[in-house]
């Protein structure tokens, strides 16, 4: 299986870096070679609370059920900017990437063996946050069951998004599940904006990265885009798997997963 990725990832761009764990970008960079920048927010947490090997993780798609209301994602740099059609109509270009990259998380931690599972309330105009069929209600549910709930998102292009990172649940200590996603894709501060509907109810955050530039291209490329879903998969599974490893502290250093590199950091 290894095998079959790496050769995969010498697929996914004509001079693509494909380089060894020991290559990767320090924890705490502030650019990401696949996802392109990353939060430069302050850090004030650090997710030590253990969690078990047998949690049940929900996997969902930020702004599923917000289209036409307030809060329905970004369109992205191509069609906000260059005028590109949408992915999808009647869809943000954002929610049709976060439903194939949750699906694409999803499918593979299975494969891998995870305990996890995904959640699209395929209702796409939910206007009350509450509504029991949200991600929101969803999710909450789930975590005050034991579950770990993550909605996974990409942020806004341009001077509006800070870049890739985590935002922590704000209902119980930050876990070992946070911490490892936190090293692999970046932070954010545990009360970023006063405090997001998804963590204020239990439900984690993990902004992917900008939807702009390389990162957005690759995505958007047909000859590209399955491979660059498959490398962001590989590596939100890998940390996940690595949070629910028993015993000590994590190492402060991103999950040893192949690294591939769309482009290079801004002079």
């Amino acid at each position: 299986m290894r095998q079959r990725t790496r050769a995969l990832f010498t697929l996914l761009l004509s001079g693509a870096l494909i380089a060894p764990a020991a290559a990767q970008a320090p924890a705490r960079s502030s650019w990401d070679p696949l996802t392109g920048p990353r939060s430069r927010l302050g850090r004030d947490w650090v997710g030590t609370r253990p969690v078990a090997a047998d949690t049940d993780i929900l996997v969902m798609p930020g702004h599923a059920d917000s289209q036409g209301v307030a809060g329905s994602g970004t369109s992205g740099e191509a069609v906000a900017r260059f005028g590109a059609r949408p992915m999808q109509p009647g869809i943000s270009d954002e929610l049709h990437w976060n439903l194939l990259t949750a699906q694409a998380v999803v499918r593979l931690g299975q494969e891998r063996g995870l305990r996890i599972r995904y959640y699209d309330p395929e209702v796409r105009s939910i206007p009350s946050g509450d509504d029991p069929r949200t991600t929101w209600s969803v999710g909450r549910m789930h975590a005050a069951a034991g579950g770990y709930a993550l909605e996974i998102h990409y942020d806004a292009y341009g001077p509006d998004g800070v870049g890739s990172g985590l935002i922590p649940p704000l209902n119980r200590p930050p876990s070992r599940l946070d911490e490892s996603l936190a090293l692999e894709f970046g932070n954010y501060p545990l009360n970023f904006r006063n405090g997001l509907g998804a963590p204020r109810r239990g439900v984690a955050i993990l902004e992917i990265g900008k939807l702009e530039g390389p990162l957005e291209l690759g995505l958007r490329d047909p000859a590209r885009s399955a491979l660059v879903l498959h490398a962001i998969a590989e590596r939100v599974v890998t940390a996940l798997a690595r949070g629910l490893e028993p015993g000590p502290g994590l190492a402060g250093t991103p999950a040893a997963t192949p690294v591939v590199s769309l482009t290079s950091p801004p002079p």
